[in-house]
């Protein structure tokens, strides 16, 4: 059974409980889905949040065990970043965004309300909703969440009551519109209702909340729009779909259409919508479990279906279509069924227009056939331009086909133009659109073939426009005109090979090398992209053969790509090769050195290292060769040494020949050269060598000739110095005694050595061969000031035991850098050297006076030497710590006082050293007295108090407090320690309140420190009293304040404010910020002495303080009242006995005492919250002020105090300019039924709106006054519905008229027909059937109601108009079809043309009206359908010429034989004429096997005549069949000879059993036919017909089967048989048999006609025989025989007789002529017995035949 379709499919994609969740788990709060890559679940059981990704289909747990836990996860929908939130809403909610992949938190925010839902938007943004308020949180930036817009709040006239539950926030594409949207109880038990709130961002406004279950926004481009416009699709009661436009470019052009929705059961609603806008398809999804789609432009509800209760959905924006999970935890994707849903909409649904509809709109299959009746239905009529229009917008291009272009070119010109050019301008004027390849270049070939530039330009446009599609076929055409155009075709069309042959042959013409190695790179890139390998030598041979140097060039890049890409393209033996064969060596050089040089040397390139070397050799070019071994780009070494040595030495290259030899017998013979090689080439053969023969080889040459070859082994040496090693080579020249050798060799390498041994051997030989190398001295003395790397204690002995009085440099830079200045200070000292000491310190070193003079102390120096050495010493720039040193090194020895002087003279020289002052201060201290170091200490801003104060502590306590204040903080620690230590409380304390710093008060007042309490006495009795400012005083009472000390504080501030009466302390006693720190004070800690500071003092902050005393915390709501009374503060006072007493009745006391607008508007307000709305009024009328007129209204309206409200209201109006308020005011006179008064304010000026207004009006049934508005404003539309309720119809009528709009039009019509007033109905109607959307529920209504014949009087009037559309003419013959059967037939032949074919059709066939439905089949070019039906019905609608006609249009060829096996079961005798008429059609074979089956053939043997001209083999063995039945030979013999296509074996086998001799006969000559020619013959001799048999013989042309029947004709005796068929078989019997069978048989007379003959023809060949060699002998005439033979003569061939015998012998020679017997006397007569038969007598008994001798 065939599958049934479906437009809507449905893929299993995860299971949640795969992924070990558990079911208890799964439901409606736990799982959150945001998108198809994403589900995300609390598991509750195990504390964690579950984070499934659906495509990998793995699973990622988070922990839940924090407090609060998390409450809900939502997952961004395309990135692993998910959202988090906590907390119950009492103290806020916690949201957190947390990055998977990074495993950190990306921001977090704090809602002070309770979240009751929360939404990824975008992949940016999360929806946020609170009670209250809607907030959007974004990732970018740090801000917090931003408030979009207040929910709507529960109104009286709300149809919900209680908490509204949101399931739905959703973000038009734009950002412009938003929606919230929820479910509610409904008022009055109405059961679950839907709040749809929908906010404008540019207006900044919402909506009144609508009851909608579910809404969604959707984007797409409607017909006949350019843009894609914003539409809204939300659910109302009916159930209805409706879909708004959001922003349209007008009114009139708004997009509003309406659904009714068909639930199975009555109490189910939507709880989701989504909308596909790829499809322009809505998901809806319903609390019962079921899914239904619409498609939006056409209104298409085409599907509904159960599924499962979803607990949650999401749009696919991958795939399309929406992912869901339900109750199970299963994940599913919904979709559309592209394939499918264009068929079902069609056929199931049997919406023709709707399914091309969609399938045009959405590019969709299944409509292939009905667009193509549709286009033939506008070409057969003509209508050429929409036929092409519909070509061009053709889903799929099913009619973009050749056959359709073929069609278009046989058309006429329209609009003066072809009509093939002017399909093509509407492809190409059409947005988005593409030609295909067929019609590219349909539109190319005919421009190119012009030959204007112009054409070429359009078509490069056309490319760059993506206007044609690129085809290889296209690019072919194009190459010739522009070759970098149809580069850009084959390259589109992705033909390789054929763009790589375009850029080569752009290379080849471009003279630029940087632009043609462009196009090189561009081949491979190219290749490389599409996977493409071409055969690059062939390519480069190619290229070679045409441009030499661009071959070269492209070579080069093809061997780059591989160093840069590293991968071959080519093979470079190949390529050298392909240059090779044309003798181009310097292009092979170029191209093997290119390929080389980037690949470094390697083992495997040998071979091509040493052809590219011998290349260059072998042609004399030695010089190339050197160079390429001498650069450092290649380092060739792998390449084939021997050869290349030897061809090196031949051509005079020394050098390398020993550097390539490997024996040393080679190496001595060469190196006798050695004077004349290059000292470069020497290094690098040493360096070939193992160090034992390179060491023989270096003593060799020292052993020839120290000074002669000395330089030569040094550099050696130099350069193989760790191959050889240094200790072999120092040892190899000190055995010759040549330390000016080692000093050379050591210097080269001894400023980077390491080895201390061997630097000492550089300084050792350098001292050594001072003398003969005057240089050697200094640079030993560099080594030792500079070098690292030796062991100094051993320089410097080996320097101390030199004699170095000449220069002791080396020595003393020893001993300086190395720590040895005390010893060489005493050597200096000892050996009398103080002019060296001075020049030492002063010169060399001033950083080491300190030690000189340490050491100078320690030998008891004398102090005048000492002294003269400092005065000349000035502390160097670079040495912060030397006179702190040279202090330390005094103080060692408790000499610090011979430092006086000099410290004193750096004071004096300003000295900015910090231990020059230190110094001097220690000094003093020790030295001096009391008085005068204390003066140092003040005075004095340069030294150093942590240090001095130390040194002080232990001396005089008082002098170390003076040197830490100095500090000015610095040594607060120290100083708080020691006046604690030595009970300076006093000193402590001031310093504190002078100090200001709050980090101190806070250490020294912690409850930790013991002498707190002595220092807080100090402070108030001593130190604040004495404060100079008020910033102490401020700091010191901020200090207290951050102790946490309220008591102390307030007996401070006391201290100051209350009781501090001296003179000039008004600043603190009058101080704004102390007293209300005061007061503060004793808010927290002693709340009695409040009230009595607030009435003592005045100069506070007194709104603040009240504000804090009246603070739920403090509950000091007197005091605050008190306050603000002081500071005429009227507002705040009755607030906080409103607000914070909640003391109605003394507030009104208060108010009426106070009288003033301020203070009545907040009492107002308060009792308006107090549900006392009359009182309300009545203040607010006092106060004149209406800001809380909404307030005032609703409530007016609850307690239903509308006369009231009306003074309010006309108060307000004076007040302020609002619509509401002008709007409430109607409202009140509409339901106090003061009429008049409303129509003396509509006549007035005011700021009402009425359609508002008016509007609720008549939702609330007031008819009347709604009347009144909308006669004022003139709103007919509204005036005619509330005449309508009014039952006025007639008024109705006129006012729907002036309206002239449909919905108008609609409802009146409605009402008059419910109310049976026709004429007024149809004139309504007359409005209405115009609007093909409109009529269906024009007919529907009068329908439901049973008024048919009135129905079919408005149709029947509608036909008549001039707007008169196909609708129309359809709906009326639905109407015939149903209710008046007789007008429809004439209605579809006179209309056909005008009808909706397809829509009428479902109706006729609903209804069995068949013979209708063939005919409507027919019209619409169904002709299949048209037939099917005539045989499904063929009682009710079959008629021959009707079928006929039918079936010669259908387009599917199995309706053919369908009818065929019709026709042989209803109608057999009109069979024939049936098949007959269906010729050209048939498949004539199949036709036969279907009728030979039912065994029939006689039915159609017409037929079969009328078609076996085309020898078909089925057809022919039926009619033989037919023929073989009837007997009738003639025919069949005919049918055999003309049609040779069937079975002739088998129809032989047959014919040669049957009874007739004719049928035998047909038999043998099939047999003849199928050159089964014994058969043949054998049957025509069972059935003696001789003439038969002969003439097979001569077609068989087979001489054994001749002359066998010869034989059987003498054994038959049938001698005339004989004698003819010796005529008949003349070229295929020999004349030796046929004369021995003759002579045997007695038969000379029946053989003689035939034996003249056969002479005759021999004569005859011998004549001509004769006649050639005459020729060939006056050819050869006057030649030289060349072996000496005669040269006349005949040939030896004549020279023999021409015996008969001879010729018996010679059979092949002279055999039997080529001719039959032509006519004569002995001609082809009859041969029967003649007067030579008995004349010929056999031979004699016994004698043996001629021929066998």
């Amino acid at each position: 059974m065939a599958q049934r379709l479906s437009p809507i499919g449905y893929k299993e994609i995860i299971k949640l409980s795969s992924m070990a969740i558990s079911q208890g788990s799964i439901n409606f709060k736990n799982v959150t889905i945001q998108s198809e890559k994403y589900v995300v679940v609390r598991e509750d059981d195990k504390k964690k949040i579950a984070i499934v990704t659906t495509g990998a289909k793995r699973v990622k747990r988070l922990n839940n065990q924090g407090t609060p836990p998390i409450d809900q996860a939502i997952m961004n929908p395309s990135a692993e970043v998910v959202a988090l939130r906590s907390g119950d809403g009492a103290g806020g909610t916690n949201l957190n965004i947390f990055s998977l992949q990074m495993r950190a938190n990306m921001k977090s925010a704090k809602v002070a309300e309770k979240v009751v839902y929360w939404k990824w938007i975008n992949a940016k943004t999360i929806a946020i909703v609170t009670p209250k308020s809607v907030y959007h949180w974004s990732l970018d930036g740090d801000g917090t969440p931003t408030k979009m817009f207040e929910r709507s709040v529960e109104k009286p006239e709300s149809h919900w009551e209680g908490a509204v539950q949101i399931i739905n926030y959703s973000e038009s594409k734009d950002g412009q519109w938003l929606i919230l949207g929820g479910l509610a109880k409904g008022k009055g038990g109405a059961g679950i209702v839907g709040v749809l709130q929908v906010y404008s961002v540019k207006m900044k406004a919402s909506q009144p909340a609508m009851p909608s279950h579910a809404a969604c926004f959707a984007r797409i481009t409607l017909e006949g729009r350019s843009k894609p416009s914003n539409l809204i699709c939300f659910t109302k009661a009916g159930p209805v779909l409706q879909i708004l436009e959001l922003d349209p470019p007008s009114k009139d052009q708004a997009f509003n259409k309406k659904v009714k929705l068909k639930f199975q059961q009555p109490d189910d609603f939507p709880v989701s919508i989504h909308c596909d806008d790829k499809f322009g398809t809505l998901f809806i999804l319903t609390r019962k479990g079921y899914l239904l789609c619409v498609e939006i432009t056409t209104c298409k509800m085409f599907f509904a279906n159960q599924t499962a209760k979803m607990i949650g959905s999401t749009l696919n924006t991958t795939d399309g279509g929406i992912a869901t999970v339900d109750g199970t935890g299963r994940v599913g994707h919904f979709f559309i069924e592209q394939k499918n849903i264009v068929k079902f909409i069609c056929e199931a649904l049997q919406d023709y227009d709707a399914g091309l509809k969609i399938a045009t709109r959405y590019n969709l299959p299944g409509a292939d056939q009905y667009i193509e009746k549709q286009f033939n239905v506008l070409m057969n009529s003509g209508r050429y331009e929409e036929a092409m229009r519909m070509t061009a917008t053709s889903p799929q291009g099913v009619l973009r086909t050749v056959q359709t272009l073929r069609q278009f070119k046989q058309v006429p010109k329209i609009n003066g133009q072809p009509a093939l050019l002017f399909y093509f301008n509407i492809l190409l004027g059409t947005s988005g659109a593409t030609l295909n390849a067929i019609e590219s270049i349909e539109l190319a070939k005919p421009i190119l073939q012009s030959g204007k530039p112009q054409g070429l330009a359009h078509i490069k446009d056309w490319l760059s426009q993506k206007k044609l599609t690129c085809s290889e076929e296209l690019g072919d055409a194009l190459k010739s005109a522009d070759l970098k155009l149809a580069l850009q075709v084959y390259s589109a069309a992705k033909v390789p090979e054929k763009v790589i042959a375009c850029f080569l042959a752009l290379s080849s013409k471009e003279p630029d090398d940087g632009k043609a190695n462009k196009i090189y790179q561009e081949i491979i890139k190219y290749a490389k992209n599409c996977n493409y390998t071409p055969a690059y030598c062939t390519l480069v041979g190619q290229l070679h053969r045409v441009n030499p140097i661009r071959a070269k060039d492209f070579a080069l890049v093809l061997i780059n790509h591989e160093e840069e890409a590293g991968e071959a393209l080519i093979s470079i033996g190949e390529l050298a090769d392909t240059f090779m064969v044309a003798q181009d060596v310097k292009a092979t050089t170029n191209i093997l050195l290119e390929y080389l040089r980037p690949r470094g040397d390697r083992e495997e390139d040998a071979e091509l290292q040493t052809k590219v070397l011998q290349i260059n050799l072998v042609h004399n070019n030695p010089r190339v060769a050197d160079a390429i071994l001498d650069s450092s780009d290649y380092s060739f070494s792998h390449f084939d040494k021997l050869k290349i040595a030897m061809s090196c030495e031949n051509v005079g290259l020394y050098d390398r020949a020993l550097e390539f030899y490997s024996d040393m017998k080679d190496y001595k013979r060469v190196l006798g050269h050695a004077p004349s090689m290059k000292i470069e080439h020497l290094q690098n053969f040493f360096g070939q060598l193992s160090p034992e023969e390179g060491i023989e080889c270096l003593t060799q040459l020292l052993r020839n000739g120290v000074r002669a070859n000395l330089r030569i082994v040094v550099e050696i040496a130099k350069k193989w110095s760790e191959q050889f090693t240094p200790k072999a080579l120092i040892e190899m020249f000190e055995e010759f005694n040549c330390y000016e050798g080692t000093y050379w060799y050591t210097v080269s390498f001894v400023s980077e050595c390491k080895d201390k041994d061997l630097v000492f051997k550089c300084i050792e030989a350098g001292i050594k061969c001072s003398a003969t190398v005057p240089q050697a001295i200094k640079f030993v003395t560099q080594i030792c000031r500079v070098h690292e790397h030796f062991d100094a204690k051993e320089v410097k002995e080996f320097l101390l035991d030199a004699n170095l009085k000449r220069d002791p440099r080396p020595l003393i830079y020893v001993c300086d850098r190395f720590g040895y200045v005390d010893e060489l200070t005493e050597y200096m000292w000892k050996n009398k050297l103080e002019q060296l000491i001075q020049a030492y310190v002063q010169r060399m070193n001033p950083k080491s006076t300190p030690i000189v003079v340490g050491s100078l102390l320690h030998l008891n120096a004398p102090e005048e030497f000492i002294k003269k050495l400092l005065e000349s010493t000035r502390p160097p720039a670079d040495d912060a710590k030397f006179v702190a040193k040279l202090v330390a090194e005094c103080e060692k020895v408790n000499r610090l006082i011979i430092l006086q002087p000099w410290l004193e003279a750096q004071a004096g020289d300003d000295s900015k050293d910090t231990e020059v002052y230190n110094g001097l201060a220690k000094i003093y201290v020790d030295n001096g007295t009391g008085k005068k170091a204390e003066k140092f200490l003040l005075e004095n801003d340069m030294y150093d108090p942590t240090t001095v104060g130390a040194f002080c502590e232990s001396r005089d306590p008082m002098l170390a407090v003076v040197a830490y204040k100095k500090a000015n903080g610095a040594c607060d620690d120290q100083l708080i320690e020691v006046t604690n230590k030595n009970g300076f409380f006093k000193d402590q304390a001031k310093y504190l309140v002078v100090r200001e710093d709050m980090d101190l008060w806070a250490k020294v007042l912690k409850e930790e420190n013991k002498h707190r309490r002595e220092l807080i006495d100090q402070v108030v009795a001593t130190a604040l009293p004495t404060a100079e400012s008020a910033k102490q005083v401020s700091v010191t009472v901020k200090a207290f304040m951050n102790a946490d000390l309220p008591n102390e504080l307030i007996e401070l501030l006391e201290r100051l404010i209350l009781h501090d009466t001296g003179a000039g302390r008004e600043q603190f006693r009058n101080n704004r910020n102390l007293q209300n720190l005061l007061i503060l004070t004793a808010i927290k800690a002693d709340k009695a002495r409040v009230m009595d500071y607030v009435n003592r003092l005045d100069n506070y902050e007194g709104p603040q303080i009240a504000k804090i005393a009246s603070h739920p915390e403090h509950k000091l709501y007197d005091e605050a009242f008190f306050i603000y009374k002081k500071f005429e503060m009227g507002v705040e006072a009755i607030q906080v006995l409103l607000q914070c007493k909640e003391d109605i009745e003394k507030a009104t006391d208060f108010a009426q005492n106070w009288d003033k607008p301020d203070v009545w508007v907040i009492l107002g307000k308060a009792q308006l919250d107090a549900k006392m709305t009359k009182e309300s009024i009545t203040s607010f009328l006092k106060a004149e002020d209406p800001q809380y007129f909404e307030e005032v209204i609703f409530a007016a309206k609850n307690d239903d105090l509308f006369e009231p409200l009306i003074d309010f209201l006309l108060m307000a109006r004076a007040k302020l300019k609002n619509p509401m308020l002008d709007n409430e005011l109607i409202y009140s006179y509409a339901k106090t039924e003061k009429l008049g008064e409303l129509e003396d304010f509509l006549t007035t000026k005011n700021n009402a709106k009425y359609p508002d207004i008016g509007g609720r009006l008549f939702e609330q049934k007031l008819y009347l006054a709604a009347k009144i508005i909308y006669k004022h404003i003139k709103d007919n539309s509204k005036l005619a519905l509330c005449y309508v309720h009014l039952k006025e119809f007639k008024n109705a009528v006129d006012a729907a008229n002036d309206a002239g709009k449909i919905p108008v039009w609609k409802e009146v019509c409605f009402a008059c027909v419910h109310a049976e007033e026709f004429k007024l109905a149809q004139r309504c109607a007359m409005h209405i059937v115009v609007y093909t959307n409109h009529l269906m529920e024009l007919c529907q209504q009068y329908e439901l109601l049973g008024y048919f014949d009135q129905l079919i009087e408005v149709l029947e009037a509608g036909i008549q108009l001039q707007r008169a559309h196909q609708g129309i003419y359809t709906q009326l013959g639905i109407c015939y079809c149903k209710y008046r059967e007789e007008s429809l037939m004439g209605h579809i032949k006179e209309c056909w043309s005008r009808l909706n074919i397809p829509k009428l059709l479902h109706a006729c066939r609903e209804n069995q009206k068949w013979l209708e439905v063939v005919h409507l089949y027919s019209f619409y070019s169904q002709h299949d359908n048209a037939i099917e039906t005539l045989m499904d019905h063929s009682a009710e609608c079959w008629s021959h010429d009707l079928f006929k006609k039918t079936v010669n249009q259908v387009s599917n060829s199995e309706m053919y034989y369908k009818a065929i096996e019709f026709y042989l079961e209803e109608q057999p005798l009109l069979l024939n004429d049936l098949c007959v008429d269906l010729t050209p059609k048939l498949d004539h074979s199949r036709v036969t096997t279907i009728i030979k089956r039912r065994s029939h053939l006689p039915l159609i043997k017409g037929y079969l005549l009328s078609v076996q001209a085309e020898d078909n083999e089925i057809i022919n063995e039926a009619i033989n069949s037919l023929f073989f039945e009837e007997e009738d030979h003639k025919a069949l013999l005919k049918s055999v000879d003309t049609y040779t296509n069937f079975d002739q074996a088998a129809l032989a086998t047959k014919l040669k059993k049957h009874e007739l001799l004719e049928f035998r006969r047909i038999a043998s000559h099939i047999y003849s036919v199928l050159t089964r020619y014994e058969e043949s013959i054998e049957l025509s001799k069972s059935d003696c017909m001789w003439d038969d048999a002969m003439k097979t013989a001569e077609i068989s042309k087979d001489k054994k089967l001749a002359e066998s029947l010869l034989y059987f004709f003498v054994e038959k005796k049938e001698y005339e048989c004989f004698s003819a068929c010796l005529y008949t078989c003349y070229e295929l019997v020999r004349p030796d048999v046929v004369l021995e069978l003759a002579w045997r048989n007695n038969l000379v007379d029946f053989v003689m006609p035939y034996m003249i003959q056969t002479f005759t023809d021999y004569s005859t060949q011998m004549s001509t025989l004769s006649g050639k060699i005459q020729k060939l002998e006056e050819k050869v005439e006057g030649k030289e025989d060349p072996v000496g033979e005669e040269k006349e003569g005949p040939p030896p061939l004549l020279t023999q007789p021409l015996m008969i015998a001879s010729t018996a012998h010679n059979g092949p020679m002279m055999g039997p002529g080529p001719g039959p017997m032509g006519p004569g006397p002995m001609g082809p007569g009859p041969m029967g017995p003649g007067p030579m038969g008995p004349m010929m007598g056999g031979p004699p008994p016994g004698a043996s035949p001629f021929f066998n001798q």
